[in-house]
């Protein structure tokens, strides 16, 4: 569960990590400080590497940006060795704290295991409570930390066993990155719903969330890791297994949305280009007559551009974004904190005075930062405000991985499309259909039988079963039962 009230106050949703891992380069602590600091998006929270350098494990996990952790404090000079592995992290699961902060390590019983992961797992507390009663002892609040305890508590010898039998009993989405002392190990569950990818960089092999962080240390891209592989990388090369029942592929449809980075490939696809479509199909499903189109920047720059470019209205920079406001600059006992979104975006008056406008967003969660926005927009002096959001609504939580609020603070699951309208104060409101989002990726129309990406968010169809929401609703409802 979520602690962090900074992270609580946000109006957007966050991915909870991204993982990194380097095997046979002398600069492999350096190199992952690089891909981490390319998959800073994906979490800043915290950042951490664990390196090997034949002998003993070395391990710097701290709170704070990439840059500030392994940057300014030079925290790579005590990371020696050839292997390494690093994480970034916005929590989900477990709140802030120090000792939440990834890889995890442990010494077992065939010696060291370090552990990166992306995603959640959906039965964790259910693990931890039956772990806990066999005497196992918890140092984080992370779920991440039940992985590092059914390894060490598996009877099978060699690690690579102990790691599966330990990953068939998790439920949930991951992709996890693990450092021994002779193999570095990657995996995606089997509906591969967060992303992983292999890379190689000279001899070195490479594992990051996404290609963006081959691209900063010039790796070259090999190929995704497939939905429930297992990529195993000695001194003797690469072993591929698959040891885990296929399942249909259910990738997270929100990486194209908004958590990717637009210069990456996901799942084959570059993310700029699935989202400038995914603005074209707004704009034949939900036109309007308006003067220019503009962005809520950034994350809805690439919609808004397929957006002008199908409607044939001008697209402008009418909201200037401050990319050096940091995310916990205000406080929330601060006085001035009702200024927050004035710090980060400024409407370009001259722009928008006197204009009908056709704003561009990727999501609406709570709605609050929209609102202020539109607010914003029309003391400006905008005549009109058309909102367009490049996603269906945001009806459902997400128990895989992404920091969203409880569906009773969504927007779209308290008020309908028009009441959404009304407390934006739009003068339209519109959001592409999830037939029009699958359209824009390149896939088939959505078969309600069979989908082809994770929509939980949009949809409520969880492709895996949230074992510790229903457990906890089910014990929120025994209490709430008269006695």
């Amino acid at each position: 569960m979520n602690t962090n009230p900074m992270i609580t106050a946000g109006d957007k949703l966050h991915e909870e990590c991204g993982v990194f891992g380097v095997y046979g380069h002398d600069d492999a602590a350096a190199l992952t400080a690089l891909g981490l600091h390319a998959l800073q998006h994906r979490g800043q929270e915290a950042a951490g590497i664990v390196s090997f350098d034949g002998r003993q494990f070395m391990s710097e996990r701290h709170l704070g940006l990439v840059g500030d952790v392994f940057g300014k404090h030079g925290h790579t000079e005590n990371l020696r060795g050839a292997y390494a592995i690093g994480h970034v992290r916005y929590s989900t699961t477990g709140g802030p704290s120090g000792r939440n902060i990834q890889p995890m390590f442990a010494d077992l019983t065939g010696g060291g295991l370090a552990l990166a992961h992306n995603g959640n797992l959906t039965n964790a507390r259910m693990l931890r409570r039956d772990l806990v009663r066999e005497g196992a002892i918890f140092q984080s609040t992370s779920d991440t930390e039940a992985i590092v305890h059914l390894v060490a508590r598996s009877h099978y010898e060699l690690i690579v066993e102990k790691l599966i039998d330990a990953l068939k009993r998790v439920e949930g989405a991951y992709s996890l990155v693990a450092l021994t002392s002779k193999k570095m190990i990657g995996v995606r569950d089997s509906y591969g719903v967060r992303p992983l990818v292999l890379g190689r960089l000279d001899n070195a092999w490479i594992f990051a969330s996404e290609t963006c962080a081959l691209d900063i240390i010039g790796a070259q891209f090999v190929r995704d890791v497939e939905p429930g592989e297992m990529v195993v990388i000695t001194r003797d090369g690469i072993e591929s297994l698959h040891p885990f029942p296929p399942r249909r592929r259910r990738f997270c449809i929100f990486e194209y949305v908004y958590f990717a980075r637009p210069d990456s490939v996901v799942e084959g696809k570059n993310v700029y280009e699935v989202r400038k479509h995914i603005g074209m199909e707004l704009a034949r499903e939900a036109p309007a007559a308006a003067d220019m189109v503009i962005p809520v920047p950034d994350s809805g720059l690439p919609a808004a551009l397929g957006y002008a470019s199908a409607s044939g209205i001008p697209f402008e920079l009418g909201i200037i974004r401050n990319h050096y406001v940091g995310r916990t600059f205000i406080e929330p006992s601060d006085p001035i904190r009702h200024l927050g979104v004035r710090l980060k975006h400024n409407a370009n008056r001259v722009k928008l005075k006197g204009k009908r406008i056709v704003l561009v967003d990727d999501s609406i969660v709570r709605g609050t930062t929209s609102k202020k926005i539109v607010e914003m927009v029309r003391d400006a002096g905008a005549t009109e405000v058309h909102f367009r959001i490049a996603s269906p609504p945001t009806t459902h939580s997400c128990f895989y991985g992404v920091d969203t609020p409880n569906q009773d603070d969504l927007l779209a699951h308290k008020l309908d499309l028009e009441g959404m309208r009304e407390f934006i104060r739009a003068d339209s409101l519109a959001f592409i259909s999830i037939q029009g989002l699958y359209r824009a990726t390149g896939a088939a129309t959505r078969d309600s039988g069979a989908p082809q990406f994770c929509d939980a968010c949009f949809s409520g169809d969880y492709p895996i079963e949230p074992a510790d929401a229903h457990e906890q609703r089910r014990q929120l409802s025994l209490l709430m039962e008269p006695v």
